[in-house]
């Protein structure tokens, strides 16, 4: 019996991190229709599964269920994404004041952006793994387990606004690492006001080039 129920489990897990997947790599749209009949017959499992993997995605912002219909892909506006940037800046610029009082710099959090660094000038897709590791290291840096898991609820949904629009209009790969090494320094020196403000600069320019490709 417990084993069967540790199955279950594992299935809807699996199930999960597939539809997870297809979502943030835009496999499956913004608005697709995600029904329970439709994913018990795409991976071969029971319906109760299928309900309950889809519940773990309307649970963490990516799927949306209005009464009476099916769970469709969140599809992304303006508002939506001024609201996940604006909110991932309180909590990191909570987090960076916390790690300048007694000049805490997470070694995650500099090996990230030394990946960026590395790469050659210019526009690239592959800042985009980095940089979100970058800012989870500073918010995991203050070691609060509920925190951390928040703020990872909230990059589902940032790597969400990215997989729907397809200009992202990226920064050039040095730029991005001078910012993040210019609020390192600010943490570095104890000027907790100083890295919240660089880093509401910078996940500002961010939220305005997602917000321009969305009009565009």
């Amino acid at each position: 019996m417990i084993n069967s129920a540790l199955d279950i489990v594992g299935v809807v897990e699996a199930t999960s991190r597939v539809l997870r997947a297809r979502i943030l790599d835009g496999t499956l749209a913004g608005d697709a229709a995600v029904t329970e009949a439709w994913v018990a017959a795409e991976f071969g499992i029971a319906r109760p599964s299928a309900k309950a993997a889809i519940e773990q995605l309307v649970a963490s912002g990516l799927l949306v269920r209005t009464a009476h219909r099916s769970a469709r892909v969140a599809a992304i506006d303006a508002r939506m994404v001024r609201d996940v940037y604006r909110t991932r800046a309180r909590m990191e610029s909570m987090a960076l004041r916390e790690l300048a009082v007694d000049a805490r710099i997470p070694a995650a959090a500099v090996a990230a952006n030394d990946e960026i660094s590395a790469l050659p000038p210019g526009p690239d897709a592959a800042t985009v793994d980095p940089d979100i590791r970058f800012h989870t290291a500073l918010i995991d840096g203050i070691e609060s387990e509920r925190t951390s898991r928040m703020y990872r609820t909230l990059l589902d949904e940032t790597r969400l606004c990215m997989a729907q629009v397809q200009d992202r209009r990226l920064l050039d790969a040095h730029d991005i690492a001078a910012q993040h090494r210019a609020i390192l320094d600010a943490v570095r020196n104890h000027g907790g006001d100083l890295a919240s403000r660089l880093l509401h600069e910078h996940l500002g320019s961010a939220e305005e080039r997602l917000v321009d490709a969305l009009s565009a």
